[in-house]
């Protein structure tokens, strides 16, 4: 049987019919894909806002550990101190406080004697001392040395608030080890820095501009604040008070300078117990460096006076006199001492600083045109 071709109505029916299913397929299409972009944008969205999930991390290191510790156990021990001027108002006699400065100390027992540097309360009316647990206490000064920048106050506080902190020693130190300092730099308490020692034996100025010799040098950071905090090792031990930086504006450039606790060990009991340092002394007095440069062009110590009764006196060292006729007849000038070149007073404070009262010393003197050697001890200056 043959089949005859379709006529034209129905041609034109499969055609719409054709139109229309395409028409639909391709709305189902467009229905899809709107539908897929907006679960994608839905779900960037949550992802932007939502927080992002944790990744767990590993146990801390055994050195950040170390450090953790050392901070828990140490911080306790360190204090923040605060100094005002006491000032009289002009229009009434009400007395007001001005604040003068701010510095950190650290517990040294359990009887409350707090050390700080003594720049931290130099020419301060009154103190006061912020413990770990934010209480603040008036302290009372007990005794400064201001030659090697020492100073011991005291506060009254219940003995569970007092965390003494762990004595170390400095002459065994070895440039390369661990240095930490806990100090309040720009008024921040409890702010622990970690670093080096950098370097060992080196000198500074104190206020007095007397030497102070065997400073420690660290890297580890020191800002305004900082001083009269401590210096510890890794075992959490004092080895340095943070004293002084070396920067040109003032802030951390990654040279700081801490009084070795040797030191510091041997003058706070000392403090303690006189108020002072028994100092240990010739028995003279001297002109000034610049007197012996500029006028005798040459070097030494020149004896102007000699104390009654001291050791220089005993040992026959001429100070220098004045003749009935006005003429200055010039006293000995100290060359050496114990073989050590003196050619100024700060040499000689750096022997005497190795010395105690009671030690016999061989100072080698130049009297007209002429070397002598006596033997002096030593014995207690009275300021």
């Amino acid at each position: 049987m043959q089949l005859e071709p379709p006529g034209p109505r129905q041609v034109v029916r499969q055609r719409r019919q054709g139109g229309l299913l395409t028409s639909f397929l391709l709305i189902a299409v467009i229905a899809m894909a709107t539908l897929q972009v907006r679960a994608w944008w839905i779900n960037q969205s949550h992802s932007a806002t939502d927080p992002r999930t944790i990744s767990p991390r590993g146990d801390l290191g055994n050195d950040e550990q170390a450090t953790i510790d050392l901070f828990e156990t140490t911080s306790p021990s360190v204090v923040f101190i605060t100094t005002v001027n006491l000032r009289r108002s002009y229009f009434s006699p009400n007395i007001y406080k001005v604040p003068r400065g701010t510095g950190s100390g650290f517990i040294w027992d359990k009887a409350g004697h707090i050390v700080t540097n003594f720049h931290v309360i130099q020419g301060a009316d009154q103190a006061t001392v912020t413990l770990w647990d934010n209480s603040t206490w008036e302290a009372k000064v007990v005794g400064t040395e201001p030659d090697k920048d020492i100073a011991v106050l005291k506060v009254q506080t219940p003995l569970e608030r007092l965390n003494p902190i762990m004595i170390g020693e400095s002459n065994n130190l070895r440039v390369g080890q661990k240095a930490l300092a806990i100090g309040n730099p720009f008024g921040f308490d409890q702010t622990l820095t970690t670093g080096i020692i950098s370097a060992l034996g080196r000198e500074i100025e104190s206020v007095t501009r007397h030497p102070i010799v065997g400073v420690i040098q660290t890297n580890a950071a020191i800002n305004p604040g900082n001083s009269g905090g401590p210096l510890l090792d890794s075992a959490g031990r004092l080895i340095g008070i943070n004293t002084a930086i070396f920067s040109p504006t003032g802030s951390n450039a990654g040279i700081g300078f801490a009084v070795p606790v040797d030191t510091v060990n041997r003058i706070v009991p000392q403090l303690i117990e006189h108020g002072k340092v028994i100092k240990p002394g010739m028995g003279i007095n001297f002109a000034s460096d610049s007197f012996v440069t500029n006028n005798l062009k040459t070097k030494g110590i020149l004896v102007l006076n000699v104390v009654p009764g001291s050791g220089a006196e005993k040992a026959g060292i001429q100070p220098t006199q004045q003749t009935a006729n006005g003429r200055t007849i010039l006293g000995d000038l100290i060359k050496e001492i114990d073989g050590l070149e003196v050619a100024n007073s700060k040499d000689l404070f750096r022997v005497l600083d190795k010395k105690t009262v009671g030690d016999e010393i061989t100072v080698k003197v130049e009297r007209n045109g002429k070397e002598k050697q006596l033997k002096v001890t030593l014995g207690a200056l009275n300021s």
